[in-house]
């Protein structure tokens, strides 16, 4: 009587093995797709980046396609700022940019020449975790 119910929980636990196996080798589940959605969090949710990055309608919604590939600001500095950038760039797979120094610039708030991002972007302060996780969500987006 045991025999049968041991043989039953083995496969069951064979099944559920499987199945994990298979969803993270498939990209659907584990560390790498975890570490893109907590980017992905941090871009939509913290950052916002959205709002400077992405062209949007009339009505104020982003325009489909163009998520993060970069726009005019449509708005200004409310006193004069001579290195004030009117226009984003496209940051959508990180075109020419280099992961680690990527990391660094949202761990440092400094560009790989040494000067900080030009305003209104903030000088973000990210430790290694989020810094790395909001790159592999934008390099996600190539």
């Amino acid at each position: 009587m045991k025999t049968p119910m041991i043989l039953a929980m083995a496969a069951a636990l064979l099944a559920i093995t499987i199945v994990d196996h298979s969803a993270a080798a498939s990209g659907k589940s584990g560390p790498k797709q975890q570490q893109i959605a907590h980017g992905e969090y941090l871009v939509k949710a913290i950052g916002q980046c959205g709002d400077c990055h992405t062209p949007m309608n009339e009505k104020g919604e982003f325009v489909p396609g163009k998520w993060l590939q970069g726009k005019k600001l449509d708005f200004a500095a409310t006193v004069p700022m001579p290195v004030w950038a009117d226009t984003s760039p496209n940051i959508a797979g990180l075109p020419g940019w280099d992961r680690e120094k990527a990391v660094q610039f949202f761990m440092t708030g400094l560009a790989p020449n040494g000067q900080p991002a030009r305003p209104p972007m903030p000088m973000y302060r990210m430790n290694r975790a989020d810094a790395e996780a909001v790159v592999a969500y934008l390099q996600s987006l190539k």
